[in-house]
């Protein structure tokens, strides 16, 4: 035999040395690779970006590794790891047996030791984190459920403390969901009331940016007024936390969080938080409704529910500042009840409201949205028309001084004396040098002097040029 042939036959039955080397990689990385699985739960590498460029094994804690490779790792923290904000995914020193929670792909958690360290190119700049997790949560579940607790309650403690440096319940209400937004890491919180008569929803308190683009998205999710705290996404990527809170008053508000697109769903800590957190809301929102109740009390008269004398002058020196603003005529009407005793005489003090309260949706029917109507008292009205010139206000004296006595009749059955009006107009150009006691002064006056005159009618005063 040759030796040619014999070297060949040699070459054939016996490898290459680079076959044996490649050989001897392949079989020392699937060892690695089950060495690691005998050793660790989870083993990575990341770029300088934190992205993962190796996860092993598949699934990786229940997360499909193909379609995690090339996101961010970061997003599968559930808190801020051991409490000192450590991330596994960016080492920039060894690390050894750093507790943090990860999220599974199933919605739990776990807890993973983590040994790391930073890879580096030749000039020592970090390249990458390489590391393995070691699965401690049975372990750590039921500190990790006191440490909870124990956020809860600061994160609580520290609501309430932003809360009580407040005295009126919207300044309460904007620092609590400022407190909430902070304690839950997320960009805004807010407060939403849900009308029950099919109007949209509208956003009463907010904190944080953002606000605007996740109202019809929030609103949509408290919607389903679910028991327990919904996860949703705003049409532009935010993640949206809401919970419901409706008040013992019938409203229906819910409480919303939001984060940044493409940030990492919501932990049960955070859950628990907004949940808790509503309830707190609710009461703001309740305390709130209280003193708007009793700010509307002070300002409107209990039976007809128009301006009392006191709101309604201060009204009138705000409108009056704004017509000299605009440059606009405005004109007070002071009118009264002709006869009005001898309703309560002979029907009694039931059938007197009765005409109060006509005449007070009489003088609504004839007013604009921007328009004052006051009951100052007894059987005493007034009206405020900004922008409005005596002789318009003269043309719905007119008519109040016809409708009403047949609007009355229905009440008293029209016998004699019948309920009419005296009515006084006085107008005040912009800028004038006149003063609302001045004004109230000439329309009070010009009132009397229909009143003198034989009743039902209307006079104006006019202002004395000079």
């Amino acid at each position: 035999m040759a030796d040619t042939d014999i070297q060949e036959r040699s070459t054939s039955f016996f490898p290459s040395a680079a076959e044996r080397l490649r050989g001897a990689l392949l079989d020392s990385r699937q060892r690695w690779r089950d060495l690691v699985g005998l050793a660790a739960d989870l083993a990575f590498e990341t770029d300088h970006l934190g992205r993962f460029t190796f996860l092993h094994p598949d699934p990786a804690l229940g997360w499909p590794s193909g379609a995690m490779i090339g996101g961010d790792a970061s997003a599968l923290l559930a808190d801020g790891g051991d409490g000192t904000g450590f991330d596994p995914f960016r080492a920039t020193v060894r690390v050894r047996h750093r507790r943090a929670w990860l999220r599974r792909g199933d919605g739990g958690v776990v807890s993973l030791a983590f040994s790391a360290e930073p890879m580096l190119d030749s000039l020592g700049h970090i390249t990458g984190t390489r590391g393995v997790g070691v699965d401690m949560t049975a372990l750590d579940a039921p500190g990790a459920q006191l440490a909870g607790a124990l956020r809860l309650g600061d994160a609580l403690d520290h609501i309430l403390s932003r809360m009580g440096r407040e005295v009126l319940a919207p300044k309460m209400l904007r620092s609590a969901l400022e407190a909430l937004a902070s304690a839950l890491g997320a960009a805004g919180a807010a407060a939403i009331l849900l009308p029950a008569d099919g109007q949209p929803a509208s956003m009463t308190h907010r904190a944080g940016a953002g606000a605007d683009s996740i109202l019809p998205a929030a609103a949509a999710l408290l919607a389903h007024h679910a028991d327990a705290p919904l996860q949703g996404e705003s049409e532009d990527g935010r993640r949206l936390l809401g919970d419901i809170c409706q008040t013992r008053f019938g409203e229906q508000t819910g409480l919303v969080a939001w984060r940044a697109s493409a940030s990492r769903p919501w932990d049960t800590d955070e859950i628990r938080l907004i949940a808790a957190a509503g309830k707190i809301v609710r009461m703001a929102l309740e305390h709130e409704a209280i003193q708007r109740e009793m700010m509307r009390q002070a300002r409107t008269d209990p039976l007809t529910g128009l301006l009392n004398r006191r709101a309604f002058r201060e009204e009138v020196l705000r409108h009056t500042h704004r017509a000299d603003r605009e440059g606009v005529p405005s004109t007070l009407m002071f009118l009264d009840l002709d006869h009005f005793k001898s309703v309560n005489d002979r029907l009694g003090h039931e059938a007197g409201d009765k005409v109060l309260e006509r005449v007070a949706a009489l003088l609504r029917g004839i007013v604009r949205p921007a328009d004052l109507v006051a009951r100052l008292g007894g059987d005493e009205f007034a009206l405020w028309l900004g922008g409005t010139d005596h002789m318009t206000a003269a043309e719905r004296a007119e008519a109040l001084r016809t409708a009403a006595p047949d609007a009355l009749d229905e009440i008293t059955g029209g016998t004699p004396p019948r309920i009419t009006l005296s009515i006084g107009i006085a107008t005040r150009a912009a800028g004038a040098d006149e003063d609302i006691d001045g004004l109230i002064r000439r329309a009070d006056e010009a009132m009397y002097e229909a009143k003198r005159n034989g009743r039902g009618h209307w006079r104006v005063s006019l202002l004395e040029a000079g």
